[in-house]
């Protein structure tokens, strides 16, 4: 009989607060005080309005405890000692009161039940220049204001590259539940619903509110591929959808999964053959997320094998690196190979150079590349490359000497398609990577 999740969470989780707790008594080493203060964070009105944003946590106290919907708590930590929650649950007939703490991870802490947000003052700490204070200024307390050592900080956030068996866990319960989504959504987009229908059919599937998602869904169908970002969600199908592209994802306690995936209709085999043609190349960035492996060189790496593709393909008659030297590479792949992911879609300390704040520089042409690090054992990284036709970037490519090697008609029967984006999240291990959203689809 196999162990559940839940199971294998509470047997993972001491080690996993052990590692925390590690980690926080070097930030307090590095910033010269003698306790981390966290605070979970407040909700936030709109403005001008009674109604407010939905809850998002401070990830710094996720990281402690798997409690996504304590507005107004605290976590309290000072090496040597058992760590503390101070836990807020209001007497309150508007809203649904938070339920009392319970699970695997409860007996690891001293719980203290607050009523207000203010009680929480008489069990903090007595003399808050002593304390790390971290979240965001709207969670103060009386004296006691988050601060935020850029110290203690930038530790955290460089070590937060590295996840425990146990996040690694909750991240492959969150790509399970993506897949779920992406399974439905497939089927929707099979069946000619609308993008809007689409995102519905993921929710049911994934059993997720929109406020519980890990980021906006993009559903796009046709040219709304060539929209990075698109989120309109129309609401009329298309007479024919050719292409489907949906990056979409799950959230189990906090962690997410960031998956990609991109889909022709039966009819268009040339669109097809371009979308294997980018899996084929995404699955041999998978395999290159190995200890060593220097992201900045992977990503450009990336840059040559698509044009290797599109070469064969026949949108381009340079060779792949004429295509990446003279800046046609840009127009069609505009956007980074990946980016850290765990707690925050786009985790924290992609950039650090170490635990002090020093930064890695992205390479020269590359702006938008999130991640400029040495891949280590631990690290969880999204990998995403894509090929897009989008207007405003053709038009510009359409005006330089580089034009000559493009073949236009070709390109411009692709651009009723948008684009295309396949993305995974792999674990880097001492040894051959794990693909948690290959697993997640393997075993759907």
């Amino acid at each position: 009989m196999t162990a559940s999740p839940q199971d294998n969470l509470s047997a993972l989780y001491p080690a996993h607060l052990a590692e925390i707790a590690r980690r926080s008594a070097d930030a307090l080493a590095a910033c010269g005080r003698d306790a981390l203060v966290i605070a979970a964070g407040q909700s936030r009105d709109w403005f001008l309005d009674d109604q407010g944003y939905p809850f998002r946590p401070n990830p710094h106290f996720l990281h402690w405890l798997p409690l996504t919907d304590a507005p107004g708590s605290w976590v309290v930590y000072t090496p040597g000692a058992k760590p503390k929650l101070i836990f807020l649950q209001p007497h309150d007939y508007w809203h649904v009161v938070p339920a009392a703490p319970s699970g695997y991870w409860v007996g690891h802490f001293d719980i203290v039940t607050i009523r207000t947000p203010e009680e929480a003052r008489a069990h903090l700490p007595g003399d808050a220049s002593r304390c790390a204070i971290v979240g965001e200024a709207n969670a103060a307390v009386g004296d006691f204001a988050p601060d935020n050592p850029p110290a203690a900080l930038n530790l955290l956030h460089y070590r937060r590259a590295f996840k425990t068996p146990y996040e690694i866990t909750m991240m492959r319960v969150a790509s399970k539940l993506g897949v779920h989504g992406h399974r439905a959504a497939e089927k929707a987009f099979r069946a000619g619903l609308s993008e809007f229908d689409i995102h519905c059919e993921y929710l049911e599937a994934t059993r997720l509110a929109e406020h519980q998602l890990p980021y906006g869904n993009i559903i796009a169908l046709d040219a709304h591929a060539a929209v990075l970002h698109y989120m309109h969600f129309d609401r009329n199908p298309p007479a024919h959808a050719h292409s489907f592209l949906i990056d979409a994802g799950g959230q189990f306690h906090g962690y997410a999964s960031d998956i990609t995936r991109t889909y022709a209709s039966p009819d268009t085999g040339e669109f097809q053959a371009l979308i294997d043609a980018v899996d084929k190349a995404q699955q041999g960035f998978c395999a290159k997320v190995r200890a060593g492996q220097s992201y900045p060189e992977l990503h450009v790496h990336a840059h040559h094998v698509l044009m290797h593709a599109m070469r064969e393909q026949g949108f381009i008659t340079c060779s792949p690196e004429a295509a990446v030297a003279n800046g046609i590479s840009p127009a069609f792949f505009p956007h980074g190979l990946g980016h850290l992911i765990g707690l925050q879609v786009h985790d924290v300390a992609g950039f650090a150079r170490d635990e002090t704040g020093a930064t890695i520089p992205k390479p020269d042409g590359h702006p938008y590349l999130r991640l400029t690090r040495t891949l280590q054992p631990g690290m969880v990284t999204t990998i995403e490359p894509g090929l897009y036709f989008i207007d405003m970037l053709l038009a510009e490519l359409k005006s330089r000497p580089a034009a000559k090697d493009v073949v236009w008609n070709k390109v411009d029967a692709f651009r009723k398609y948008g684009g295309i984006r396949i993305e995974d999240d792999v674990v880097c291990t001492e040894g051959d990577p794990v693909n948690l959203t290959r697993e997640a689809f393997a075993a759907a």
